[in-house]
Protein backbone atom coordinates (compact mmCIF):
# COMPACT_ATOMS: atom_id res chain seq x y z
CA UNK A 1 0.00 0.00 0.00
CA UNK A 2 2.64 2.15 0.47
CA UNK A 3 4.13 1.94 -2.49
CA UNK A 4 0.78 2.78 -4.21
CA UNK A 5 1.07 5.96 -2.32
CA UNK A 6 4.60 7.12 -3.47
CA UNK A 7 3.44 5.98 -6.93
CA UNK A 8 0.57 8.54 -6.48
CA UNK A 9 2.52 11.44 -4.65
CA UNK A 10 5.19 11.02 -7.36
CA UNK A 11 3.09 11.14 -10.48
CA UNK A 12 1.26 13.98 -8.70
CA UNK A 13 4.64 16.23 -8.15
CA UNK A 14 5.60 15.27 -11.95
CA UNK A 15 2.44 17.60 -12.78
CA UNK A 16 3.51 20.37 -9.97
CA UNK A 17 7.02 20.41 -11.38
CA UNK A 18 5.33 20.85 -14.92
CA UNK A 19 2.82 23.61 -13.75
CA UNK A 20 6.11 25.50 -12.05
CA UNK A 21 8.04 25.17 -15.60
CA UNK A 22 5.25 26.65 -17.39
CA UNK A 23 4.52 29.50 -14.77
CA UNK A 24 8.26 30.22 -14.89
CA UNK A 25 7.65 30.51 -19.27
CA UNK A 26 4.33 32.39 -18.51
CA UNK A 27 6.93 34.93 -16.30
CA UNK A 28 10.09 34.30 -18.20
CA UNK A 29 10.18 33.88 -21.89
CA UNK A 30 6.69 34.26 -23.33
CA UNK A 31 6.77 37.90 -22.33
CA UNK A 32 10.11 37.70 -23.85
CA UNK A 33 8.65 36.74 -27.01
CA UNK A 34 5.55 38.58 -27.08
CA UNK A 35 7.83 41.94 -27.06
CA UNK A 36 10.32 40.90 -29.73
CA UNK A 37 6.87 39.42 -32.18
CA UNK A 38 5.80 43.56 -30.95
CA UNK A 39 8.85 45.14 -31.61
CA UNK A 40 9.52 42.49 -35.46
CA UNK A 41 6.14 43.77 -36.54
CA UNK A 42 6.85 47.41 -35.43
CA UNK A 43 9.39 47.14 -37.33
CA UNK A 44 8.03 46.09 -40.25
CA UNK A 45 5.01 48.31 -39.99
CA UNK A 46 7.51 50.95 -39.88
CA UNK A 47 10.00 49.99 -42.91
CA UNK A 48 6.92 48.36 -45.09
CA UNK A 49 6.06 45.21 -45.91
CA UNK A 50 7.85 45.49 -49.21
CA UNK A 51 11.19 46.94 -47.91
CA UNK A 52 11.32 43.80 -45.80
CA UNK A 53 10.39 41.94 -48.77
CA UNK A 54 12.81 43.80 -50.81
CA UNK A 55 15.87 43.03 -48.18
CA UNK A 56 14.80 38.86 -48.45
CA UNK A 57 15.03 39.23 -52.04
CA UNK A 58 18.11 40.74 -52.64
CA UNK A 59 19.75 37.98 -49.96
CA UNK A 60 17.56 34.80 -51.14
CA UNK A 61 19.86 35.90 -54.63
CA UNK A 62 23.26 35.35 -53.18
CA UNK A 63 23.73 32.29 -51.00
CA UNK A 64 26.45 34.16 -49.05
CA UNK A 65 23.68 36.59 -47.91
CA UNK A 66 21.12 34.15 -47.72
CA UNK A 67 22.97 31.58 -45.44
CA UNK A 68 25.44 33.69 -43.70
CA UNK A 69 25.08 37.39 -43.61
CA UNK A 70 21.15 37.56 -43.24
CA UNK A 71 20.78 34.85 -40.28
CA UNK A 72 23.27 36.32 -38.13
CA UNK A 73 21.95 39.59 -38.40
CA UNK A 74 18.55 38.09 -37.76
CA UNK A 75 20.04 36.05 -34.62
CA UNK A 76 22.44 38.77 -33.45
CA UNK A 77 19.34 41.71 -33.39
CA UNK A 78 16.53 39.07 -32.74
CA UNK A 79 17.72 36.38 -31.05
CA UNK A 80 16.42 33.11 -30.45
CA UNK A 81 13.94 32.15 -31.77
CA UNK A 82 12.49 35.32 -33.14
CA UNK A 83 15.37 35.36 -35.98
CA UNK A 84 13.71 32.47 -37.40
CA UNK A 85 10.98 34.18 -38.34
CA UNK A 86 12.52 36.47 -40.45
CA UNK A 87 12.06 33.49 -42.78
CA UNK A 88 8.41 33.99 -43.45
CA UNK A 89 9.53 36.49 -46.25
CA UNK A 90 11.41 33.65 -48.27
CA UNK A 91 9.88 32.05 -50.91
CA UNK A 92 8.74 28.67 -50.11
CA UNK A 93 12.15 27.01 -51.47
CA UNK A 94 14.52 28.94 -49.61
CA UNK A 95 12.39 28.77 -46.05
CA UNK A 96 13.49 25.26 -44.81
CA UNK A 97 17.18 26.54 -45.92
CA UNK A 98 16.99 29.54 -44.39
CA UNK A 99 15.72 27.84 -41.02
CA UNK A 100 18.55 25.32 -41.11
CA UNK A 101 21.22 28.05 -40.97
CA UNK A 102 19.21 30.69 -38.92
CA UNK A 103 18.29 27.97 -35.90
CA UNK A 104 22.18 27.25 -35.91
CA UNK A 105 23.23 30.79 -36.00
CA UNK A 106 21.43 31.13 -32.52
CA UNK A 107 23.42 28.19 -31.20
CA UNK A 108 27.01 29.04 -32.87
CA UNK A 109 27.16 33.04 -32.07
CA UNK A 110 26.09 32.39 -28.34
CA UNK A 111 30.13 32.71 -27.20
CA UNK A 112 30.56 35.82 -28.39
CA UNK A 113 26.99 37.47 -28.21
CA UNK A 114 25.33 35.57 -25.33
CA UNK A 115 22.02 37.74 -25.20
CA UNK A 116 21.54 35.48 -28.94
CA UNK A 117 20.07 32.50 -27.20
CA UNK A 118 20.92 33.05 -23.45
CA UNK A 119 19.21 29.47 -22.47
CA UNK A 120 22.20 27.86 -23.90
CA UNK A 121 25.15 29.89 -23.03
CA UNK A 122 25.73 26.83 -20.73
CA UNK A 123 27.14 24.96 -23.41
CA UNK A 124 29.65 27.30 -24.19
CA UNK A 125 30.66 28.40 -20.69
CA UNK A 126 31.14 24.55 -20.52
CA UNK A 127 34.00 24.47 -23.20
CA UNK A 128 35.41 27.93 -21.80
CA UNK A 129 35.67 26.22 -18.31
CA UNK A 130 38.79 24.33 -19.46
CA UNK A 131 40.32 27.12 -21.29
CA UNK A 132 39.41 29.14 -17.95
CA UNK A 133 40.95 26.54 -16.06
CA UNK A 134 44.31 27.11 -17.80
CA UNK A 135 44.06 30.54 -17.35
CA UNK A 136 43.85 31.27 -21.05
CA UNK A 137 41.30 33.98 -22.15
CA UNK A 138 38.39 32.62 -23.40
CA UNK A 139 37.87 35.57 -26.25
CA UNK A 140 40.18 33.79 -28.49
CA UNK A 141 37.85 30.71 -28.45
CA UNK A 142 34.31 32.83 -28.84
CA UNK A 143 35.77 34.24 -32.00
CA UNK A 144 36.93 30.45 -33.16
CA UNK A 145 33.62 29.57 -32.24
CA UNK A 146 31.63 32.12 -33.85
CA UNK A 147 34.07 31.92 -37.10
CA UNK A 148 33.70 28.30 -37.50
CA UNK A 149 30.04 28.33 -37.08
CA UNK A 150 28.74 31.53 -39.56
CA UNK A 151 30.96 28.71 -42.18
CA UNK A 152 29.36 25.41 -40.95
CA UNK A 153 25.69 27.56 -41.07
CA UNK A 154 26.55 28.66 -44.29
CA UNK A 155 27.05 24.55 -45.34
CA UNK A 156 23.80 23.56 -43.27
CA UNK A 157 21.62 26.32 -45.57
CA UNK A 158 23.61 25.12 -48.46
CA UNK A 159 23.16 21.27 -48.08
CA UNK A 160 19.45 21.73 -46.95
CA UNK A 161 19.31 23.74 -50.60
CA UNK A 162 21.33 20.56 -52.14
CA UNK A 163 18.28 18.40 -50.34
CA UNK A 164 14.72 20.61 -51.15
CA UNK A 165 16.05 20.01 -54.95
CA UNK A 166 17.02 16.77 -54.84
CA UNK A 167 13.54 15.98 -52.85
CA UNK A 168 11.97 18.63 -55.40
CA UNK A 169 13.29 16.28 -58.20
CA UNK A 170 12.11 13.23 -56.61
CA UNK A 171 9.05 13.97 -55.85
CA UNK A 172 8.31 15.92 -59.24
CA UNK A 173 7.12 19.02 -57.40
CA UNK A 174 8.51 22.46 -57.96
CA UNK A 175 8.18 24.80 -54.90
CA UNK A 176 7.74 28.32 -55.48
CA UNK A 177 10.74 30.66 -55.58
CA UNK A 178 8.03 33.76 -56.53
CA UNK A 179 8.21 36.28 -53.96
CA UNK A 180 5.13 37.53 -52.38
CA UNK A 181 5.21 40.08 -49.65
CA UNK A 182 4.53 38.79 -46.06
CA UNK A 183 1.53 40.81 -45.02
CA UNK A 184 1.22 40.96 -41.22
CA UNK A 185 -1.86 40.00 -39.68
Amino acid sequence: MDILVKLASGFMNLFTLGGEQFMSWVTGIIPTIVMLLVLMNAIIALVGDEAVAKLARVSAGNPILRYAVLPFVSAFMLGNPMALSIGKFFPEFYKPCYYASATYHCHTNSGIFPHINASEIFIYLGIANGITQLGLDTTPLAIRYLLVGIVANFISGWATEWTTRYVEKQQGKTLSREFKVAHNN
